[in-house]
């Protein structure tokens, strides 16, 4: 017969082997480790997450190249520290440094860089360059999707530390990267705001705004566009022959920007070497440049306050008759000192000068080079010259004949 104290140890075993049978059945059931490192599985990811991210549409990006900013008079560009040819070239790489920003995060569809804003898209991210020298970056984003509702209307901006190129592991990284995921981030901050329903819209209405750049009397009907923007009022059906029509020719247009994007990427890419350079000889000439003018100042004001001393004092040594030989010394000594301070901040003005000449021979030694190409299209093809934008509004008016020729809805494209 068992006493008291075997019925309890009895119980305290079987309490212990109960804890950890459960504990086995949590870590092997498919539930979340309490593990802190290394890969977390697969199911401790949360499934409601999951279905919510895949429930919305992912929108397509259009990304023209950004304003570069130029004054509107090209003598003010070496006032203002621009080099034409460098800031067009930035144009264009700021574009598609913001798409590589937009693609790392996975939350959009398509990002494409375009020659301009006609493009076919869902969202436009419209950039503008206001301060670029290696040093400090600056550019406006205008958010504007099809519909015409703007998302935000912001500035951001970076100022490149000197630690950055004193870090080793920071080689061939952009020192500007910061800012384009900055805007990177704050643009799916915006998108992050809007339901399904509402995205879902807008792929219909670029749809639409497609077919209408063709045939707006089949196309406009289905929107509203006498408020601020356009309002989706009806669809038509999805066997709607018009708009299989559109539908199959913005396929080809999207398909041509697809193309276009490996000339950004290698445009891009084929400038980073010169461009890099630049950043980082801007950022010392610069620096420099800012120290001389800092320097030159402080010489000028040095300079008028030993030289007013120098005329108070010989004002003193000419009215008193108790004036010593002091006075005069004082006020010869502070007149030479003044007039050499003065001379030194002419010449540290000077030295500014060079350096912002410097500044602008390095951005001469990076330009844009565009090739001509011949697009081929079913049985026709078509050769497009000029610069991008140029290339794209042919294309463009090669799609539109293509529209027109099509007579018969059913012709396949």
């Amino acid at each position: 017969m068992m006493n008291k104290v075997d019925i309890s140890n009895k119980l305290l075993l079987c309490v212990f082997m109960l804890s950890f049978i459960l504990a086995g059945c949590t870590t092997t059931g498919g539930q979340k480790s309490t593990h802190k490192a290394g890969p977390k599985s697969s199911s401790s990811y949360t499934e409601k997450v999951v279905a919510v991210v895949a429930a919305q549409p992912k929108l397509d990006v259009i990304i023209p190249i950004f304003d570069p900013g130029l004054a509107e008079h090209e003598g003010n560009y070496a006032d203002e520290g621009i080099w034409p040819e460098l800031r067009r070239a930035e144009a264009n790489r700021f574009a598609y440094k913001l798409k590589q920003a937009l693609d790392n995060s996975n939350m959009f569809g398509a990002v494409r860089v375009t020659p301009d804003e006609t493009a076919s898209g869902d969202i436009y991210v419209l950039g503008k360059i206001n301060e670029s020298n290696g040093q400090e970056v600056e550019f406006d984003l205008n958010i504007v999707d099809i519909a015409g509702k703007e998302w935000f209307d912001d500035s951001f901006e970076h100022e490149v530390l000197e630690s950055f190129y004193n870090d080793i592991r920071n080689e061939n990284k952009d020192p500007y990267a910061p800012a384009f995921k900055e805007a990177a981030d704050d643009i799916i901050k915006a998108l992050q705001k809007r339901n399904a329903t509402e995205l879902e819209n807008l792929k219909t209405i670029a749809d639409l705004r497609f077919g209408a750049s063709f045939n707006d009397a089949a196309f406009m009907e289905y929107m509203d566009s006498e408020g601020k923007y356009i309002k989706l009022v009806s669809q038509p059906s999805d066997n709607d022959p018009l708009l299989q029509r559109v539908i199959a020719i913005r396929v080809r247009e999207q398909l041509f920007i697809d193309n276009l994007q490996q000339n950004y990427a290698s445009f891009s890419q084929n400038m980073d070497e010169s461009y890099l350079k630049w950043q980082q000889a801007s950022f010392t000439e610069t620096k420099l440049q800012q120290e001389a003018k800092n320097e030159g100042i402080f010489k000028a004001v040095g300079g008028a306050v030993l030289i007013g001393l120098a005329i108070a004092a010989a004002a003193a040594s000419g009215d008193s008759e108790l004036a010593d030989a002091g006075l005069d010394t004082a006020a010869i000594l502070g007149g030479i000192g003044g007039v050499y301070l003065l001379s030194s901040g002419f010449k540290s003005k000077e030295e500014a000068k060079l350096h912002q000449d410097a500044i602008n021979e390095i951005g001469e030694s990076i330009n844009i080079e565009l090739a001509p190409q011949v697009v081929s299209f079913e049985n026709e093809t078509v050769e497009l010259t000029g610069n991008v934008q140029q290339q794209f509004a042919q294309w463009r008016e090669f799609l539109n004949r293509i529209y027109q020729q099509e007579t018969t809805p059913n012709t396949a494209l």
